[in-house]
């Protein structure tokens, strides 16, 4: 992955200065320490930075036509682009350069913004067309690479990440009050809200269309589920699919020309993936966390599968101090609070491989989301649908489900009247006052349409799509602590092709018998062993907020002491007090897969003020 950044002038405004898009790339050097590119023209300006990954020597960009009149930055890969790359050869195309984004342009020739459909990868790209005088910005199927964007005055400008935009000099700074409820009441932030005033993330599927100062926002593709499931193919098809699909998927994206590795979690899916990596890779290196805790340490699992494949194995401990050490660091490249502090683990493995000469990683996401993987799935169908009893409570959050998903039937990770309820208590009294202004339950978040008349199993699984991998998992958790240490991650589960063929796999091939992702476990047979294959669903988990405090660290106590938590005015500070004191007791823990942490979300939006220069109220 790389960078990039840049504005369009409005019609009456001037273009940015050469100097002003400098001062943004400079924010993503991190995405691309190997080398920068420009391209100034009329309202136009496009940056760039480079972390090569494929043609080394010759993949600079900006990238152009052959007639130089559209110019490409692109962040990602285009893993089907040497199928294209052939097919535009033989209409005519002349290719300067063998690397796989060049295919955008010409593509683009052929197809205009209908080139979207024909792209299998994981990218962000803005494309400026002279002649229209337009500018082009997309983002991959499943919101892997990330794109922001904002308006201001005088300019239309957009970043890989918001610190490149909020170099720009029209930009304000300011915090989104809706943004910070949505951390608080959803895995993270929702597309296209993100925790800066008028800063807008471009949703996975999604493209936008700049011209004469007129902003045309389309969605290209959705996890569109069927509504009924058609005639099932054997169950064998759908497990030999799979293999296929994945094993495909695995060898598009060890196309490198630089050191490829993969993580092991100890996991059913890292381990797959790894497993068929080792099919095409010898002596692969492959990467872990491990913890003193023997709760939540999975070393054992992971040795066991690095055995298996024979790859060149590395561990990283990590331990309360390592969450001390980078968690404002995460907070930065995040650019959002979190409430579990696992992000932390996954930079410093990033760093690790880059410790180790590897500078593209393979991971197992994006399985949970689309074979049924997570708890929840077993008793989808099996469970009440989540009410009280209580007529009143019933009716109010029948009414909120009713807004939110368009099915006041549909039940989804909590009763979500009673946390509003819950959660208000946290926010200072000037907030609690103006809540309904900034209430992020207040209308949908998800299309509804999406929603309507899917099995339930469906519905879950595309939740979790938009609200738990494309802005959380993909997002502050993968993207943003991989390219922290210049290390892109590639996601084998979401190919294209690969998240197509999930919307066909029958209910009882997800979930089996109480059993999640039973398709997966049956195309992992032979590959990974049965100890990690019929093992419990584990899930990632790292300490969280009450190893911080009783570490008794000045900066902690700093960004958590009342005073300071009064004078910015986002929090009560007895609320937070309370947390405190509760947090300290001996023996109190937080679960991440049962609880939310409130005082970790506290904590880092302190430091998010602090890193951003962003207002108290």
């Amino acid at each position: 992955m790389c960078g990039i950044a840049g504005s369009v002038a409005l019609p009456h405004a001037r273009p940015i200065a050469a100097a002003e898009l400098g001062r943004m790339t400079a924010e993503l050097v991190h995405r691309g320490p190997d080398e920068d590119g420009f391209f100034l023209d009329g309202p136009a300006a496009l940056g760039f930075r480079r972390l090569s990954i494929i043609d080394l020597g010759g993949g600079s960009q900006p990238m152009f036509s052959e007639d130089g009149e559209v110019a490409l930055v692109c962040n990602g890969e285009i893993f089907n682009h040497r199928e294209l790359r052939a097919e535009l050869e033989a209409k005519g195309h002349r290719f300067r350069t063998d690397c796989d984004v060049e295919v955008v342009v010409h593509l683009y020739e052929e197809e205009g913004p209908e080139l979207l459909n024909r792209l299998n990868g994981q990218f962000a790209f803005a494309l400026y067309d002279r002649r229209e005088r337009q500018l082009f910005l997309a983002r991959d199927h499943a919101g892997i690479a990330p794109l922001f964007y904002t308006r201001t005055n005088d300019h239309f400008v957009f970043g890989s990440e918001i610190k490149a935009i909020l170099r720009h000099p029209g930009v304000p700074r300011a915090v989104d009050l809706t943004g910070l409820d949505q951390v608080l009441t959803f895995p993270g932030l929702v597309s296209p809200r993100t925790m800066f005033r008028g800063v807008s993330s471009l949703p996975g599927g999604h493209y936008l269309l700049v011209r004469d100062g007129e902003v045309r926002e389309k969605r290209y593709w959705d996890l569109d589920y069927p509504v009924e499931e058609g005639q099932a193919q054997p169950d064998e098809y759908y497990v030999e699919t799979l293999r296929e699909l994945l094993t495909t998927s695995v060898r598009r994206r060890l196309q490198a020309d630089v050191g490829v590795g993969f993580y092991l979690s100890g996991g059913l899916d890292s381990s797959l993936i790894g497993a068929l990596v080792g099919e095409v890779v010898r002596d692969p290196h492959s990467f872990s966390i491990t913890f003193p805790e023997a709760d939540i340490d999975e070393s054992g699992h992971q040795r066991l599968m690095a055995n298996k494949i024979g790859s060149i194995h590395h561990e990283a401990p990590f331990s309360d101090d390592d969450i001390a050490a980078e968690l404002r660091r995460m907070v930065v490249h995040a650019e959002t609070p979190v409430k579990e502090s696992y992000n932390t683990c996954s930079m410093v493995l990033s760093a690790l491989a880059r410790e180790h000469g590897v500078k593209v990683i393979l991971t197992g996401e994006g399985a949970d989301e689309l074979f049924g993987g997570y708890v929840g799935y077993r008793f989808d169908g099996r469970r009440g649908n989540g009410r009280t009893g209580d007529p009143l409570e019933d009716a109010l959050e029948d009414g909120l489900r009713q807004r939110l998903w368009g099915d006041a039937d549909l039940f989804y990770e909590r009763q979500y009247h009673a946390w509003r309820q819950s959660k208000m208590d946290i926010f200072s009294e000037d907030l609690q006052a103006s809540f309904a202004e900034f209430d992020c339950l207040a209308g949908p978040v998800v299309d509804p349409v999406m929603l309507a008349g899917r099995p339930r199993l469906s519905q879950r699984s595309y939740l979790d799509f938009k609200l738990r991998m494309s802005d959380h998992l993909l997002s502050d958790h993968g993207d943003r602590m991989a390219l922290a240490n210049s290390i892109e991650a590639r996601y084998p589960f979401l190919d294209r092709d690969v998240v197509e063929f999930a919307r066909t796999v029958p209910a009882h091939l997800k979930v089996h018998r109480l059993g999640e992702k039973y398709v997966v476990k049956q195309a992992a047979q032979g590959l990974v062993p049965p100890e990690i294959i019929g093992r419990e669903k584990y899930g990632f988990r790292a300490p969280g907020s009450p190893g911080l405090l009783r570490r008794n660290l000045e900066w902690v106590q700093d960004l958590l002491s009342h005073d300071r938590i009064k004078r910015q005015g986002y929090f009560d500070p007895h609320v937070v007090d309370h947390l405190k004191a509760r947090y300290l007791r001996e023996g109190f823990d937080v679960h991440p897969h049962f609880d939310d942490d409130l005082l970790l979300v506290v904590l880092t939006f302190g430091i998010l003020l602090d890193e951003f220069g962003l207002p108290g109220r």
